[in-house]
């Protein structure tokens, strides 16, 4: 289970589209940092701050050879917020059908 804090840090980062557009890019593998940053109508130095937003929520990883900056996607974040989400959602599921179960029996009593 994610820590509030490791949820939050992932959350984030998922909250900006270009964040999500190099999460979708590094799902079909291992980037340079460089190639990342060309599809951006950005700086490079624009492109690393989002970069070290999703190193921070350790969605990905980087691995450096010589001058080169590689990064991968690490889905265990991802995966820990469907959990937190899927879970959420059962929990709020099962208490709203018992709230609306019960509001069906005043009803049904009060004719």
């Amino acid at each position: 289970m994610a820590t509030p804090h490791a949820l939050d840090r992932t959350l984030t980062a998922l909250a900006d589209p270009t964040r999500r557009a190099i999460l979708q890019r590094l799902s079909a593998g291992e980037a340079r940092v460089t190639d990342l940053a060309k599809p951006f109508d950005m700086s490079l130095n624009a492109v690393s701050k989002h970069i070290r937003v999703l190193e921070r929520a350790r969605l990905v990883e980087r691995r450096r050879v010589g001058r080169d900056h590689f990064l991968s996607y690490r889905p265990e974040p991802l995966d820990a917020a469907a959990k937190w989400i899927a879970e959420t959602r059962t929990f709020w599921a099962v208490r709203l059908d018992t709230l609306e179960r019960l509001l069906r029996e005043e009803d049904t009593a009060k004719k």
